[in-house]
């Protein structure tokens, strides 16, 4: 009986526990899914976060490792003239281009180099000494070594005031030091051409692709390179661009010039460029005209992800399309340019190297539209060279139009007559007595037609202007320095008459920048001593010099009424063509700037309006070789005492420039000129001013009629 009761209360007892663990049981279970069901809710939201928030940074530094966006340089935009005639173009030509990686070693560059410089030839001239040691230490490292003892290494690595980078520095320094010419110039002419290979293709950013060669790549070379690429990792053939001039030399200074892909940025524009997103070894402008229009004419580069696997390019994608540069259109006439180019040669030509012109040696030309500031042609010509057989050979030098300035003369007795109006000292019309003036200390002073004062008496303005009056200018000039004329007595400056008259010119464009669009511009030379003498000198254009796009300004001033405007080569922008060619749609439009008005009335200048026609037409005027002309210009001449020196000469020699200044038609102005011959003669004046501005004003509007026509 005890014995089934024990078994009774042992079954109990087992029933109990199984109940008690199928109750832990749940239990524990219930934590495990609950701790698992967090750890997948934590990694989802962490994969979430890696793939949303994340995903791209992770993307890109993949990226950054498997592939690289370059750019790619595209042709610079082209110049046109006025009339859609191409100044500047891009001539395509072969080129063999390299791009290495960032895990390239001196030892694979070097294979390459070899391999193609079998292959092609390419100039060794620009070499170095100092390239020449740096390869010879690459190609013989075991003796290079020996060129410094272990103990000065030891010793320069022990000198606590240099960092290892420095102490590096200097043992390599006295590796070169040490390599005697006949070791670095022991090289073949096939070596340097490894060398210049090599050092072409080692320098600049990895993966960006150097040019190696594209400049007279010829056919074979082409060929051979393009049937060997399997062989030359990292080097392709494609097709590249230069600049060409279909014009020659007509305005070659004035364009500028393009950097090559060896010389890449210019040190001194490297930091602005830079910042601006260029590489260094791009092309890109570097004076005139293609550096002050850089960032139209550069355009937008093409950019290709190369594709990398184990360090190796191993494909590319074009991720954004080239454009070429803006198309620059100028205000440029290429016919009259080249036009009055030929006119100035011809009229140089016969009198350069005479005894009546022994330092006769350029003339310059600008006309511009007077209303709009467009520059229609800016012609320099100088001699570069006179051959034995008496051929003049010239070049361009239309750069000097206005950054060579000259002592212009009479052609600025206009801006003395509305200097004198606007100050008050005389009034249109106002007669003056033109006589020799004795001036105390000074040597009598004369207009050139009454150097015996046998033509004593009042004049008027007017023909002070026609007949290019000193004696006038200079009693306006005492005037505004506080003086009346006295026979014999001295002149005293009262006031700032220098002054005066500066700022009163500079409102026509005398003795400041134009404000042309080309970098370089000279504002002209201003003379710091302040005689007497010398503001009557100024007076007549004997003392400040100008140049001649200022001379230019300064009479488009006079014939639109008033106006100082700007003087501008860029007449549009067009977005680049796909015809080749052909102009594309307009971006821009260059607008006249009007740089300030004369603070003279407007029948002021209109007074000076009738002395410069009476200049061309009257019976007593300076420049009346116009008279017959039938498009009706006005203008002023001017002839100035000025000196010559040239590189070998132990003095300066007495001489004369002369000028031209003037416009047409004379009711409706429509283009504006100015012409300087400086050194044109000693004695006899043979008027090669006069002649060649008229030939140049016959020939534009001959040309104009032909184009109506």
């Amino acid at each position: 009986m005890k014995s089934n009761l024990i078994n009774g209360d042992d079954m109990k007892e087992k029933n109990r526990t199984q109940r008690t663990r199928k109750m832990v049981l749940p239990k524990r279970m219930k934590i495990l899914f609950v701790t698992v069901f967090l750890l997948f809710s934590m990694l989802i939201v962490r994969l979430g976060m890696v793939q949303i928030a994340n995903g791209q940074s992770y993307e890109k530094a993949v990226e950054k490792k498997e592939s690289l966006t370059v750019d790619s340089p595209v042709p610079r935009g082209s110049i046109y003239d006025r009339n859609g005639k191409l100044i500047v173009d891009n001539k395509p030509q072969r080129a063999i281009t390299y791009t290495r990686t960032s895990d390239s070693t001196q030892k694979e560059l070097l294979k390459v180099a070899r391999k193609l410089a079998d292959m092609i030839d390419v100039e060794t001239d620009s070499l170095t000494t100092r390239d020449k040691k740096d390869f010879w230490i690459l190609m013989n490292p075991s003796k290079a070594e020996k060129k410094v003892s272990a103990s000065e290494i030891k010793r320069i690595q022990g000198e606590k005031a240099l960092s290892t980078k420095e102490a590096d520095q200097k043992i390599y320094q006295l590796k070169l030091e040490r390599i005697s010419e006949k070791e670095w110039s022991s090289f073949s002419e096939e070596e340097y051409e490894i060398l210049a290979i090599y050092q072409t293709i080692s320098k600049g950013y990895a993966l960006s692709p150097q040019t190696v060669k594209n400049k007279g790549v010829t056919i074979t070379e082409y060929a051979q390179v393009s049937a060997h690429l399997d062989q030359l990792p990292g080097v392709n053939v494609t097709t590249d661009w230069t600049r060409s001039y279909p014009l020659d030399h007509s305005l070659r200074s004035v364009l500028g010039d393009v950097s090559s892909t060896r010389e890449g940025i210019p040190k001194d524009l490297l930091q602005e460029y830079l910042a601006e997103g260029y590489n260094r070894n791009d092309r890109v402008g570097t004076s005139y005209l293609e550096l002050k229009y850089e960032d139209l004419l550069n355009g937008q580069k093409k950019k290709v992800k190369n594709i990398i696997q184990d360090g190796q390019v191993v494909g590319t994608k074009v991720i954004q399309q080239g454009q070429s540069g803006k198309d620059l259109v100028l205000g440029i006439d290429v016919e009259l340019q080249k036009a009055i180019e030929k006119i100035v040669q011809e009229e140089l030509s016969k009198h350069i190297g005479t005894k009546g012109s022994p330092y006769l040696d350029r003339a310059f030309v600008v006309m511009m539209d007077p209303h709009t500031g467009e520059i229609e042609a800016m012609v320099g010509q100088k001699v570069k060279e006179i051959h034995p057989n008496g051929e003049i050979e010239f070049e361009d030098y239309s750069l000097g139009t206005y950054t060579t300035s000259y002592e212009s003369g009479s052609v600025v007795k206009g801006a003395t007559l509305l200097t004198g109006y606007m100050t008050d000292h005389i009034e249109p019309g106002e007669r003056i007595v033109d006589e020799p003036l004795y001036i105390k200390g000074t040597p009598k002073k004369t207009s050139w037609f009454n150097v015996w004062g046998n033509q004593t008496g009042p004049i008027s303005d007017l023909y002070a202007l026609e007949k290019s009056s000193n004696a006038y200018m200079w009693k306006v000039a005492l005037r505004i320095a506080g003086n009346r004329y006295v026979p014999h007595a001295p002149i005293e400056l009262k006031g700032d008459a220098f002054r005066t008259f500066r700022e009163h010119f500079a409102q026509m464009g005398l003795g400041v920048p134009t404000g042309i669009d080309l970098p370089g511009e000279s504002p002209g030379y201003q003379g710091t001593a302040e005689h007497p003498g010398l503001l009557l000198d100024f007076a007549i254009g004997q003392y400040d010099t100008y140049t001649p796009m200022q001379l230019a300004q300064y009479v488009s001033s006079i014939a639109n009424g008033g106006k100082r405007v700007q003087p501008h080569l860029l007449k549009e922008v067009r977005e680049p063509s796909n015809q080749s060619h052909r102009l594309g749609s307009v971006v821009y439009k260059q607008e006249p700037e009007v740089l300030n008005r004369i603070d003279a009335s407007r029948e002021e200048i209109e007074h000076v309006q009738k002395g410069f026609y009476r200049v061309f037409h009257g019976p007593e005027g300076t420049a009346n070789l116009f008279k017959d002309a039938p498009y009706n210009a006005a203008g002023k001449s001017g002839t100035a005492e000025a000196f010559y020196k040239g590189p070998d000469m132990e003095s300066a020699k007495p001489t004369y420039n002369t000028t031209l200044i003037g416009y047409a038609p004379f009711n409706n102005p429509e283009i504006a000129f100015s012409t300087v011959v400086p050194w044109s003669h000693q004695e006899h004046d043979p008027y090669i001013n006069k002649v060649i501005s008229k030939r140049v004003m016959d020939k534009y509007f001959e040309l104009k009629k032909e184009e109506s026509e």
